[in-house]
């Protein structure tokens, strides 16, 4: 067990958040609490695009020599690699690119790659669908991986390719390892749709987990609709408080499966720990569970 764990250091975790939805910032939350509960870091603070407290000043809260900084979201693309960093001061607008390490007088700042591209997500995924499955076997016992077809669901926007590529990318890695009958990523708005799924798989079985940090309008409303559940049922359940899937269900001859959004899975603070020790570089020291 190393004798270093980053007692030297902040970890500063930022959501998208929202003023609509509580939920928004759930899973930022958990994590952070997880990770204090584990006192690898002197600090360890969360700050949202969208709420408070805000990105910036809880930048100016944390006193630590290094700082480490973890945006939860699923991809590379406007929030992380231009919003976040203006927000911090690591990019000036105008700029191209900016160095992801940079010196503010005694501190450094470490800015982190998003954690939805990170390879170790695969182990994330892969323990929701096994969970999900374990957990609500029906009215037999549960069908072995072999005879299942995962599906990563996804957002997915003709505006931004990177949208779609960590997806794609976890599900080439789960495919790799011959778990499951077949691994497909599928989108909301994009091709191969959500509700392509009933087409797409070989198997009688199927679990989709949806690939979003939160489990917010898409992964509690809209995806269900897209599976195929009454719109109304799915407001109905929400009335009530309700999960709006109930595993598993059977429709159009199959047997789906449908977990929460991945951003939930306790195994992210483990992919916050492979983004902070990706930054620190090879002398980082392994990290205390």
């Amino acid at each position: 067990m190393s004798q270093d764990t980053f007692s030297d250091s902040a970890l500063m975790l930022i959501g998208h958040g929202s003023t609509r939805n509580v939920e928004s910032a759930a899973p930022t939350y958990q994590h952070a609490a997880e990770l204090r509960r584990r006192g690898l870091f002197a600090q360890v603070s969360e700050a949202f695009w969208k709420q408070e407290p805000a990105i910036s000043t809880v930048l100016r809260g944390l006193t630590a020599r290094r700082v480490f900084i973890v945006p939860i979201f699923i991809s590379e693309g406007y929030f992380t690699e231009e919003v976040i960093p203006r927000e911090l001061g690591l990019r000036k607008e105008g700029e191209k690119d900016f160095p992801r390490i940079q010196q503010r007088g005694s501190q450094t700042l470490h800015y982190c790659g998003p954690i939805g591209t990170h390879n170790s997500m695969t182990e994330a995924l892969l323990a929701r669908a096994r969970d999900e499955v374990a957990n609500f076997p029906g009215q037999g016992t549960s069908p072995a991986p072999a005879e299942l077809t995962l599906f990563i669901a996804g957002h997915g926007t003709s505006e931004n390719e990177n949208s779609r590529r960590a997806i794609e990318r976890q599900a080439d890695l789960i495919q790799a390892r011959k778990i499951y009958a077949a691994v497909h990523a599928v989108f909301m708005e994009e091709q191969p749709r959500i509700a392509d799924c009933y087409e797409m798989t070989r198997t009688k079985n199927f679990i989709v987990v949806p690939f979003f940090i939160s489990d917010g309008m898409h992964v509690r409303e809209d995806i269900p609709v897209l599976l195929g559940e009454p719109p109304e049922a799915v407001q109905k359940r929400l009335r009530q408080g309700e999960p709006t899937w109930r595993n598993p269900t059977e429709r159009n001859g199959k047997v789906i499966w449908y977990t929460p959004g991945i951003g939930s899975e306790p195994h992210i603070p483990d992919v916050i720990l492979e983004r902070v020790r990706e930054i620190a570089g090879p002398a980082s020291l392994e990290f205390v569970n």
